[in-house]
């Protein structure tokens, strides 16, 4: 299939770090992935559910029905006519932010990637653990190589949840929230109506608000990686492209 990515969305990923794709699923897709998480099972350690979230880690590994809905043909195509070929799935998480949820995400980078141990190698570090994965800092390079992929199965706009962002902080490496110069940097709000897409770099400085009324932010959000690891170190998650 050919690429269907225009030009300006490469611009625009290039020199802002994110890029915003309206219909790139369709309601009946958006539907049949959100049925696949409502029948599943509830009760593993990937998953967590509270009143103000609910949200399943290593989400297309726990539910591999919902690897050929997520890795659609359109998505592939826009994937490998922005970022060329042999990337694959590192990380996958669904977030689902209830209506009249009132937490919030303060203003950083995806610093970190997932793998399946520890261990002490030149260039990786900090590392911190959460319901048994590892995460650890790798070389910018690979951070820089990296991209995140949003699925929005629900329109999100400021009143619940959409992400703020700076754009152009992906090009100036570890930037501390911090150090943010608000007279030099400028924030933007970025709405995305359902079946929409949000391709973002990891180290696009970015924050979430709180929900301010009673519509859902339900996202499936999928980080890519090329890069082979080092030594023993492996990614806790590896879905090839189908």
């Amino acid at each position: 299939m050919p690429s269907v990515l225009p030009q300006t969305n490469a611009d625009q990923l290039s020199a802002d770090g994110y890029v915003i794709i309206p219909d790139v699923f369709t309601p009946s897709e958006c539907d049949a992935i959100l049925q696949c998480i409502d029948a599943a099972a509830q009760d593993k350690t990937t998953f967590r559910k509270s009143a103000d979230l609910f949200a399943i880690r290593q989400f297309l590994k726990e539910l591999p029905e919902t690897q050929a809905l997520i890795l659609s043909d359109k998505l592939k195509s826009l994937i490998s006519g922005l970022f060329g070929q042999g990337y694959f799935v590192s990380k996958s998480i669904y977030f689902d932010k209830p209506a009249r949820s009132n937490w919030f995400v303060a203003y950083h980078q995806d610093l970190t990637i997932s793998v399946d141990k520890k261990i002490e190698l030149t260039g990786f570090g900090p590392w911190s653990a959460k319901q048994d994965q590892y995460a650890v800092q790798p070389p910018l390079s690979i951070l820089e190589d990296n991209f995140t992929v949003r699925i929005h199965l629900d329109d999100t706009d400021a009143a619940n949840g959409a992400l703020k962002v700076v754009p152009g902080s992906h090009r100036k490496g570890i930037y501390r929230p911090e150090t943010i110069d608000w007279d030099v940097e400028a924030e933007h709000i970025c709405p995305v109506p359902r079946g929409g897409i949000m391709m973002m770099r990891p180290l696009l400085l970015h924050a979430s608000g709180r929900s301010t009324n009673d519509r859902k932010r339900r996202v499936a959000h999928i980080e890519f990686s090329k890069a082979a690891l080092p030594g023993n170190l492996r990614w806790s998650e590896h879905l090839p492209m189908p």
